[in-house]
Parts: C-alpha cells; structure tokens; sequence
C-alpha cells in the first residue's frame, strides 16, 4: 500500500528571533487566488474584499489582499467553489507558504532585498514585488509588522537571504 504524502515544510518551525526582528513561518492557512467581480467574489468569502488595487483586509488570521483589477489573495476560507458565477477560484495553499516578520528592524531586512520602500507604505497595504529576484507578496500589517507570502519552492532560499540580512544587521548594530 502506498504511504500518504505529508507535507514537509521548506523552512524551521520554529522563530529566528534575532535583535530587531522576529522571522517565523506563519501557520498553515488556504490560500485562494480569487479572480472576478467583486461582487460576486464577495458572497463567496467570509473577509470582506479590498475595493482599491493595494488595499488589504486583516480580520485575525485572514487576509485579503487586491493584487490587481479582479484578482485577489485570500488567505482564508471560501463559502463555495464559485459553480454557476462568473469568478475563478484558484486554491493555491500548495504552491505557496507565508513568513511573518515583526520588530523595528523588520522593515530595513525587507528593503535590503526589496525595493520599495516600505517604511512609507501604510499599514493595511499590500503589493506583489521582488526579494532581489523572487517574487514575493508583502502586506504590512502594522507599523512594524509584515506578511510575506512567497512560492513553497523559493521559501528555503527567502528564509535564508532573510535570515543573512537580519543577522547582517545585528553584526553591523554592535
């Protein structure tokens, strides 16, 4: 009989907490990539949508992230596979994992790889960018708080090039 496949994470559970910054692979969540109108989109998800390309919604563990004209990120759960709507329901909980980055040098780690400048970026923001040539969706959740969503498969290499500026930091901070 054929063993079940288990999923292996691609980074440490546990927190790299260094001076500064705390890295932490956040808990395993659904992940949709939503597309369609926003109205039928919205009878189908428990968080209410983004309206402006750039916004996010955080309620709790869930967020919602417009990405784009029609297209979203959910992290959260949908009420229904979208059957007879003119929407797409993509589930992309394999594809990609998620880290949390919190502490006053949270940001300055993310900018040394990144390159917006998300010190002026509001809270309750999110983008898709670039981690030097990964690319990565980031929502600032607070003043120094951060989510990044990125690809399962580059999550090793984000977790170290993260891990190498925050200890970079702290070296240069002594």
């Amino acid at each position: 009989m054929a063993e079940p496949l288990a999923r292996v994470d691609p980074v440490p559970a546990a927190p790299l907490a260094l001076a500064g910054v705390t890295l932490a692979l956040v808990a395993e969540v659904r992940r949709y990539s939503l597309r369609g109108a926003a109205a039928a989109l919205a009878r189908l998800t428990a968080v209410p949508l983004p309206t402006r390309i750039g916004d996010a919604v955080i309620a709790g563990e869930d967020i919602a992230v417009m990405l784009g004209p029609n297209e979203w990120l959910l992290l959260g759960a949908v009420s229904s596979d979208g059957a007879g709507q003119p929407v797409s329901i993509v589930d992309v909980s394999e594809r990609q994992t998620g880290f949390r980055l919190d502490g006053p040098a949270a940001a300055e780690i993310l900018m040394s790889g990144c390159p917006l400048d998300l010190d002026r970026m509001a809270a309750g923001r999110g983008t898709r960018t670039l981690y030097e040539t990964v690319e990565i969706i980031v929502v600032k959740l607070g003043a120094q708080s951060f989510h990044v969503e990125v690809w399962r498969s580059f999550a090793p290499w984000l977790w170290a090039a993260l891990c190498q500026a925050a200890s970079d930091g702290e070296t240069s901070a002594r």
